[in-house]
């Protein structure tokens, strides 16, 4: 075999040499993968502790998971929302009665972003007016009103101006809130646990704060839980844990399990100021993904999977301030480990170990992001090799 041919049989090169070059990419290529393990081409078995950035809530090749998508697929692998279908209307009532019950209608999309940016267009025309509220340090996708209320986009926000007036309450400051928020704002928009933030959970003190000022003030708030929901906190949705109904929820990333789709869920309220062609998808509820969404809930509760995200993060908590670990924040399984290093460095000597984490923006951090299937000797494989780095003042 020549050279030339070895450097075209690796993906790496292929894709670096194909693609637009915008990921920086991590140093294994995946063959296959089963429950929290990715079995690499050159024969390694890597223990996923960041889920395709909390995609993969039920690890990989669940056995009903695949059969009841392959399923799906023998019969129907595509129609519109042009026709009503069975598997949409299944994963339509099943998200519905996972969430807080105010919430009662869906629309159904493709991706976080997606959903995030029908949000505020929903916020938006339902209140009449044009300004949004934000978090700073929070992240809520790359479309253009997705990435206009995301904090410090604007190295590559690429748009030449944004869509609406925007600003951003410091997070956690109730007085920031207090004085931001007014009869102008259409919406305010928040992640319960700021997943690129590292896991930074919000206060319940200021979540409720969050909720009465816009309530005070005939302004919608908008709960993006594309990362915190689906189980990943601990319970269906991290609002849940706040007793916190919002007006508008957002889910996408667990939802579908590996199978893109995304949601808006709204109160009845906010619904009705929508009529025919007022909002549109090609692909988004589409049978396909129904049956995804219908999968990923049934094997939550089947499994009482809940519980172990719960379980998974006490023992976390209590393993795992080890080595290079200062602190631990965040809920369930959307954590950050605050290091002692450049958080890049410890990802790094993780994975040289077989165990692949995520990092954040902040530099100090990185994130679990594992599969809600998570096992006890999975966390002792964590902490055993987070034992193995030393500390910097050692």
């Amino acid at each position: 075999m020549s050279d030339n041919q070895i450097i075209s049989s690796n993906p790496l090169v292929r894709e670096a040499n194909a693609m637009v070059p915008v990921y920086g990419q991590l140093p294994f290529v995946p063959e296959r993968a089963f429950g929290c393990d990715i079995y690499t081409n050159d024969g390694r078995c890597i223990l996923d502790l960041y889920g395709g950035h909390a995609v993969a809530a039920l690890g990989y090749s669940h056995p009903k998971q695949i059969k009841i998508i392959t399923d799906q697929c023998g019969k129907l692998l595509f129609q519109s929302n042009v026709v009503a279908l069975d598997i949409r209307a299944q994963a339509a009532e099943k998200l519905i009665n996972i969430t807080p019950k105010e919430l009662n209608r869906v629309f159904f999309v493709n991706s976080g972003a997606e959903a995030n940016e029908n949000a505020l267009r929903m916020a938006c025309m339902a209140s009449g007016r044009k300004k949004i509220l934000a978090i700073t340090h929070g992240f809520h996708g790359r479309t253009a009103a997705a990435a206009a209320i995301t904090w410090n986009a604007e190295r590559w926000y690429g748009f030449a101006e944004k869509p609406f007036e925007v600003d951003f309450i410091a997070r956690d400051d109730i007085e920031s809130a207090k004085r931001m928020i007014n009869d102008d704002i259409a919406a305010v928009i928040f992640e319960p646990v700021q997943g690129v933030a590292g896991g930074y959970d919000l206060s319940t003190k200021f979540i409720r704060a969050l909720r009465k000022l816009t309530k005070a003030h005939g302004a919608l708030l908008i709960a993006d839980e594309v990362q915190s929901g689906m189980g990943r906190c601990g319970k269906f949705f991290a609002v849940d844990i706040h007793d916190v109904a919002p007006d508008i929820l957002t889910s996408a990333k667990a939802l579908g399990g590996g199978i893109p789709c995304g949601a808006v869920l709204c109160s009845e309220e906010v619904a009705s100021s929508f009529g025919n062609g007022d909002l549109g998808t090609t692909f988004g509820g589409g049978p396909l993904a129904a049956a995804a969404i219908v999968a990923t809930i049934d094997i939550i509760n089947e499994e009482n999977l809940l519980y172990n995200v719960c379980q998974s993060e006490v023992a976390i908590r209590k393993k795992c301030i080890t080595g290079p670990i200062k602190k631990i924040q965040g809920k369930g399984l959307l954590l950050g480990l605050i290091c002692d290093r450049p958080a890049v460095e410890v990802r790094d000597a993780l994975l040289e170990q077989n165990i692949l984490t995520g990092t954040s923006s902040d530099p100090n951090v990185i994130r679990i992001l594992a599969p809600l299937i998570l096992k006890s000797e999975h966390i002792d494989q964590l902490a055993k090799a987070l034992k193995n780095i030393t500390p910097l003042n050692n």
